[in-house]
């Protein structure tokens, strides 16, 4: 694992997924306000729920570049992609529920075509920041 590229990796996934919800509503999908309801959930104010939810995107591209990255086939971009499908399931099934917002966003279908295209972008990114660094030099 080499945590300088897990951390730009992260932070560049987790920029490309902000800007995403953050200009979801522009594109007619519903408001995705992750830093609002992790800031409600967890009772500390929108501020620090937006700080959490990049500290989430950092930690989970580490856990991909600790514990994925060499357990999937295919090209970076897709190995990321695969990671980022399986965090989406995480976050359906776990978070959401536990943020008040029911299993698969409550069927919300928006929001759950939403989520799930910002954690493949998510991914993806993660997956082609983290393994471009194994590409050779093009002269």
């Amino acid at each position: 694992m080499n945590p300088g590229r897990a951390i730009l990796a992260g932070a560049a996934g987790t920029a490309v997924m902000t800007m995403l919800m953050l200009a979801a509503p522009m594109m007619g999908m519903p408001k995705m306000p992750i830093g609002e309801m992790l800031g409600s959930f967890l009772k500390v104010g929108t501020a620090i729920g937006w700080a959490m939810h990049g500290v989430i995107g950092l930690t989970l591209a580490g856990v991909y570049a600790a514990v994925v990255v060499g357990r999937l086939p295919g090209p970076a971009a897709g190995r990321g992609a695969v990671y980022g499908f399986l965090v989406f399931l995480m976050a359906q099934v776990v978070v959401m529920p536990m943020m008040g917002a029911g299993v698969f966003s409550g069927g919300n279908v928006a929001m759950i075509l939403g989520s799930l295209m910002g954690h493949l972008m998510y991914g993806g990114v993660v997956g082609a920041v983290y393994g471009a660094a194994r590409l050779p030099a093009v002269a």
